[in-house]
């Protein structure tokens, strides 16, 4: 399966697409789609959407799989991610793509098996987990490769939330 992980944010969007059979797990592409704040929200969410329409059409995924919202003490950048997550969402809904959402705990979990570790920790694991020579520069883009394992593991797996 191919599976297309998202990790959202507004001036950084990363994305990760592997293949997976649940098991094993192989990186297709990563990286990050950048905006700048100093452009307006819809200008930003519109790049980030296109970008990803983009990623879609080159890749074919059959999946995708983003993080749940998790409560922030900033509630203005709470706003600006729930944007971003629906832009997001939208673009995965017309693709028809399955998406799975799972919360920050479940991710590290299915990745690390400790559902606190630390973005360096899940850095790792993810390069280890596809089999890279080092880990991904980018967090970003390892997180959201991290939601595509969760995705693969327990959607093909069938290990239950």
């Amino acid at each position: 399966m191919r599976v297309l992980g998202i990790d959202c944010g507004t001036e950084r969007t990363g994305y990760g697409i592997i293949d997976s059979d649940g098991r094993s797990h192989r990186l297709i592409e990563a990286g990050v789609i950048r905006t700048s704040p100093a452009r307006p929200l819809e200008t930003r969410l519109a790049h980030i959407a296109g970008e990803l329409r983009e990623l879609i059409r080159r890749h074919a995924p059959e999946a995708a799989a983003i993080e749940e919202v998790f409560y922030g003490a900033n509630v203005k950048t709470m706003l600006k991610l729930a944007h971003v997550r629906g832009a997001v969402m939208l673009v995965i809904a017309e693709a028809g793509l399955e998406c799975g959402e799972y919360s920050p705990l479940e991710i590290k979990t299915s990745v690390v098996g400790y559902g606190r570790a630390e973005k360096q920790q899940v850095q790792m694991m993810v390069g280890s987990l596809l089999n890279l020579d080092r880990a991904l520069e980018s967090e970003d883009a390892s997180d959201a490769c991290a939601a595509a394992i969760c995705h693969a593991t327990r959607h093909i797996v069938g290990v239950t939330r």
